[in-house]
């Protein structure tokens, strides 16, 4: 199946994974397409619930969690670990 992803810089791409494919193959393509580190990424599915794709986890097929082909799919990034102490003191 092939679903556009886009980034909310307003970038759009389009990833093609197998009809079996799970959101953890989902994040390896886009990781290896677009140099995004695939632990921090989130999927919010574009449909009528904005469903978001992470919470069944990465091992959950893709069509479980609603993708279908030609699906659109945000991508948001998790914040990195802000519990270091800042160097701006």
């Amino acid at each position: 199946m092939r679903v556009a992803v886009e980034i909310l810089t307003g970038t759009l791409f389009y990833i093609q994974v197998g009809d079996d494919a799970t959101v953890a193959d989902l994040k390896k393509e886009i990781e290896a397409q677009q140099k995004l580190p695939q632990d921090r990424l989130i999927l919010f599915l574009d449909n009528k619930q904005n469903h978001l794709i992470n919470e069944e986890g990465d091992g959950a097929s893709l069509v479980d969690c609603g993708v279908r082909d030609g699906s659109h799919i945000y991508l948001f990034f998790d914040p990195l670990d802000t519990d270091e102490p800042s160097s701006h003191s």
